[in-house]
């Protein structure tokens, strides 16, 4: 969302005041750059509703404002907010709490109910889904090094179950080929893990890092697996929009209603070893999920299948 500018004064002095606080506790670039932008939009909405003072915030007003994000539609893409961004927001604000607790006499309550995970919720692909997408590849982009570099995605999206900043974050030295292992140096809330990969799979990025890589303009510069012809790291949003012109390339309606994303690829892969009769903790493991609970999940939704 474009970014809100505030009128309350007190409130543009706690937005400077909290990114500073992150800048010395050591947060990435990222988060220095998420949270106060997601702040602002939390100060400007209670800014608009006549909420002039941190300290009238109570429980009913954050509800209230999570009411509103699930509402806004999605400047980017159009549509609803992904569950994935609500729940940043979330991070967001109990982060705000952590500092206004640090720096000030009074806090609010964040705690929000959540919704029931349901079957259409959490979306993923069927096995022959999967399999139409990777066929999709070769008409993905009619230059070669594209669609070796659309079909290695697939390979971390889905096969290995990778989510979206991990792909972008992979390093060619992340791949051990003798090991068949995929190491993550930069998993969520910085975990690391090796995630195995088979020959046939290893063969697809080998493909794509020797074969392919190597045209675009930028790869001899960076150290990451998915450049750009632009720039030495693809970004997020490139990742998105390459899994769009394959699901595009597919030429099947049902698919393309579908509204895949990397993170429904990664619970398709969940959801499939699961099928297979893969134990729970080791998938745990493969997604690098921090309890069993967020695994448990999909052991949820087949029960009710």
């Amino acid at each position: 969302m474009k970014k809100s500018i505030l009128q309350n004064v007190s409130y543009k002095v706690l937005l400077e005041d909290f990114k500073e606080w992150l800048d010395i506790l050591g947060f990435s670039k990222a988060m220095q750059t998420n949270y106060p932008n997601q702040l602002c939009e939390f100060l400007y909405w209670l800014e608009c509703n006549n909420y002039h003072s941190i300290n009238i915030i109570n429980k009913e007003i954050v509800k209230n404002y999570y009411k509103y994000l699930q509402q806004r539609p999605n400047k980017t893409r159009g549509g609803a907010l992904s569950n994935r961004y609500l729940n940043s927001h979330q991070s967001t604000l109990k982060k705000f709490r952590e500092y206004l607790k640090k720096h000030h006499t009074k806090s609010f309550d964040i705690h929000i109910k959540r919704e029931k995970i349901t079957e259409e919720k959490l979306k993923h692909c069927s096995t022959s889904e999967i399999q139409i997408l990777f066929k999709a590849v070769q008409y993905s982009h009619p230059l070669p090094r594209f669609r070796a570099r659309n079909k290695a995605l697939l390979v971390c999206l889905y096969s290995l179950g990778m989510r979206r900043n991990e792909v972008i974050n992979l390093q060619l030295q992340d791949i051990l080929y003798d090991k068949e292992r995929v190491f993550v140096s930069k998993g969520k809330n910085y975990k690391e893990r090796f995630i195995p990969i088979n020959s046939y799979n290893l063969r697809i990025l080998e493909d794509y890092i020797f074969d392919a890589r190597i045209d675009f303009k930028k790869a001899s510069e960076s150290d990451y697996v998915f450049v750009t012809q632009r720039t030495t790291k693809m970004s997020g949003g490139s990742l998105e929009w390459n899994l769009k012109q394959i699901v595009k390339a597919t030429n099947n309606n049902q698919l393309q209603h579908k509204h895949i994303t990397p993170h429904s690829l990664r619970h398709s892969i969940a959801t499939h070893l699961l099928q297979a009769g893969m134990d729970i903790e080791d998938i745990r493991q493969f997604l690098g999920h921090s309890s069993l609970e967020a695994t448990q999940i999909y052991t949820a939704i087949l029960k009710d299948n």
